[in-house]
């Protein structure tokens, strides 16, 4: 078996499994967030479900660790009260991230099993483990059984053949696995790295790459453990474990052999983490903002790096550059070695450790108009704000903040940029709700399509996250693709029975339940995709609600308003207007079951 089948077996008391297997996964650690853990109180108390394990079970507030966001604040004490009520362990807002601090605090260890409502809760991959994002259904299942229901993923193998360059960093590495791989050319695969550069990388270096797996469409991406992980995760753990490898003879759908040494910085434009292109390209441009942190580059070392540019130098004047360490050991470890009065110096504002921008978080958000380079794993517009933001290593990021320009450590200029651009802020306003009667749970539905053309449309274009606040589902559909390109007017138009036409990898990014019952909120009956987010495509199940993947749509010549009827169990899909049948996957013996109880925790 492959890493990742030989970590659900063990957890799944099975001597063998292989992809496409649904089994019940036993999970080490559930692990709920201030971003979605009310949502996790709800649905256990709305059910009146009780905690599986308390020892295993926790909270994380990372998101907004400051509380500076009043709804943040109203569901983290939502968490703190349950906690108090179950005795359940709260790493509140002065800890960190959630993700690392399971690694850190000992929580996770090598051929361990985690979930939380984190989406790169695959970064428990640097260290050999298996880590999910989930929607808070799923979890709130996993904190009252213990386990949860999973599909044993296909597995791909890469080799990596040479020397990494010394300019290349381990987000330069990821990177470039972007632009090798795209965001859905390895979606729902589990992703192992080899080769002697693999062996020798750091945690953090894994951590970093880990980190974007979610970016790559893959399930995660797996690093075997060296001695060193395991010699650190030993000493850190708070149980036993023996670390698990794939076998020697384990089957790969796919192998991959790339020479590193042709690997370089890369940038990712705005838009798409996967749009990668050499520093160069971008070199000069203008920007108002910077940030250093997030859960893939806020490790010590990170931190460290950026501290040796920014050594004697100022930030640009008129430019922002925003710090956080992604854990508060770090933190601490940054004030004992000086390097926070380094960034104080050169003019950064540092805050206390979390997730900073991502999910509207303490700090890292940017305006309209407003050109930022930053250390986060996604750029999605709107996902940090208005504004642009282009992705970066902390060494390029670092050097931009002091040059006011994207440029890299060897070319920051005597002087600085000067010129700032800024534009006004832009505001929307939607009307009041509508919604629709709980559909029947047919196994044949028919409806008047929308064509909604694309790949890789996220859950911020779906769902943003300035809304994620919102827990009452007949509240949601008023915001579905309200930042979409050229469907901000979807949800006034769309009608009760409508069905959703449309690409690739629909619903990447986020794990966030709202990106699935704003469409119930409204009353679409169905989306019909190429393919889905895995974690997206889980949400929809858990909520039976009906998302079929139909490879074939292009060939159906489809125009918008064409009636289609599709058949749930047996996958046959009929377009009226044409008579044409054409074949989508039937939903599997396990999806139509929590289609027909109405959800997973009906």
């Amino acid at each position: 078996m492959t890493l990742i089948e030989k970590i659900l077996a063990a957890h799944s008391k099975k001597i063998v499994v292989t992809p496409g297997d649904i089994i019940d996964v036993e999970i080490d650690c559930r692990v709920a967030r201030d971003f979605g853990g009310a949502n996790v109180v709800k649905n256990l108390t709305d059910n009146g479900l009780n905690i599986n394990d308390i020892n295993k079970t926790l909270f994380t507030f990372d998101c907004n660790p400051t509380g500076s966001d009043q709804k943040y604040a109203v569901n983290q004490h939502i968490c703190r009260l349950f906690a108090r009520q179950n005795g359940i362990r709260v790493y509140d807002i002065d800890a960190g991230i959630g993700t690392h601090i399971l690694i850190d605090e000992g929580y996770v260890f090598p051929g361990a099993t985690a979930v939380s409502t984190d989406s790169h809760a695959n970064i428990l991959g640097a260290i050999g483990a298996f880590g999910q994002g989930m929607g808070d259904m799923d979890i709130a299942a996993a904190w009252h059984k213990g386990k949860v229901w999973f599909k044993v993923p296909p597995s791909v193998k890469i080799y990596f053949e040479g020397n990494v360059p010394a300019i290349v960093t381990s987000k330069d590495f990821v990177l470039n696995l972007l632009r090798l791989f795209g965001a859905n050319s390895l979606l729902g695969y589990s992703i192992e790295l080899y080769g002697d550069c693999i062996g020798g990388m750091s945690l953090d270096d894994r951590i970093t790459i880990s980190s974007m797996a979610t970016e790559m469409g893959a399930i995660i991406i797996l690093f075997p453990p060296s001695d060193g992980i395991i010699s650190y995760c030993s000493g850190h753990s708070k149980t036993g474990f023996i670390a698990l490898f794939a076998d020697p003879d384990a089957h790969y759908e796919k192998i991959f052999n790339i020479d590193v040494t042709e690997f370089r910085p890369l940038v990712s434009r705005p838009g798409e983490p996967h749009d990668t292109v050499d520093v160069s390209e971008v070199y000069g441009v203008k920007i108002d903002s910077a940030f250093i942190g997030s859960c893939t580059n806020g490790r010590m070392t990170d931190l460290e790096k950026a501290s040796i540019i920014l050594k004697n130098r100022k930030i640009a004047p008129g430019v922002v550059l925003k710090i956080v360490p992604a854990t508060d050991a770090i933190w601490n470890e940054c004030l004992e070695k000086g390097i926070i009065d380094i960034f104080k110096k050169a003019g950064a504002l540092v805050s206390n450790a979390g997730c900073a921008g991502c999910a509207a978080g303490q700090v890292g958000q940017n305006g309209p108009g407003e050109v930022t380079v930053s250390t986060g794993n996604r750029n999605f517009p709107g996902k940090q704000g208005k504004g642009s933001v282009y992705l970066a290593s902390p060494d390029i990021v670092a050097a931009s903040a002091v040059a006011g320009f994207i440029t890299t450590p060897d070319k920051i200029p005597a002087e600085p940029s000067l010129f700032l651009k800024q534009e006004k802020t832009e505001f929307s306003t939607k009307k009041e709700l509508t919604n629709s009667d709980k559909e029947e749970r047919e196994s044949i539905i028919e409806g008047k399509i929308w064509l909604v053309p694309g790949d890789n449309i996220d859950t911020d274009m779906i769902f943003h996250n300035r809304y994620l606040s919102v827990t009452d589902i007949k509240e949601m559909g008023q915001y579905t693709f309200d930042n979409l390109k050229g469907f901000e007017t979807f949800a006034r138009n769309a009608s009760p029975g409508d069905i959703v036409i449309t690409g690739k990898n629909f619903g990447c990014g986020s794990s966030r339940q709202q990106a699935v019952d704003c469409f119930y909120s409204l009353g679409i009956k169905a989306i019909i995709a190429e393919s889905f987010g895995a974690i997206y495509e889980r949400n929809a199940i858990n909520a039976a609600f009906p998302v079929i993947v139909c490879k074939s749509l292009q060939e159906m010549n489809l125009n918008d308003g064409d009636i289609i009827r599709i058949n749930l169990k047996t996958g046959e899909m009929i377009n009226i207007r044409t008579g044409s049948v054409h074949s989508a996957d039937p939903f599997t013996d396990v999806q139509y079951e929590i289609y027909q109880k109405g959800g997973l925790l009906g």
